[in-house]
């Protein structure tokens, strides 16, 4: 048996669509194996997409209007820590 791996996608129906055709000799039968990610856990301690968009927007903000620090004085008293 030959194997070929391809990515697809299981439809409202249940039906399995193949990304791409299969380039194969029709009307054959094929051996097929379904492997499902499974769902992971959410960590607690990631930030949401939704924390981490509200962060870029206030960054994106003080970049734009001026509001920044210096990257020296970002450095300074990092020794002390």
């Amino acid at each position: 048996m030959k194997a070929i791996k391809v990515m697809a996608t299981i439809d409202d129906r249940g039906q399995l669509c193949i990304d791409k055709p299969l380039k194969l000799n029709r009307n054959s039968r094929v051996e097929v194996i379904v492997l499902i990610p499974e769902v992971t856990e959410i960590n607690e301690d990631e930030p949401s997409h939704e924390a981490i968009l509200a962060d870029f927007s206030q960054a994106w903000h003080e970049a734009m209007t001026g509001e920044t620090i210096p990257v020296a004085q970002i450095w300074d008293g990092i020794d002390d820590v």
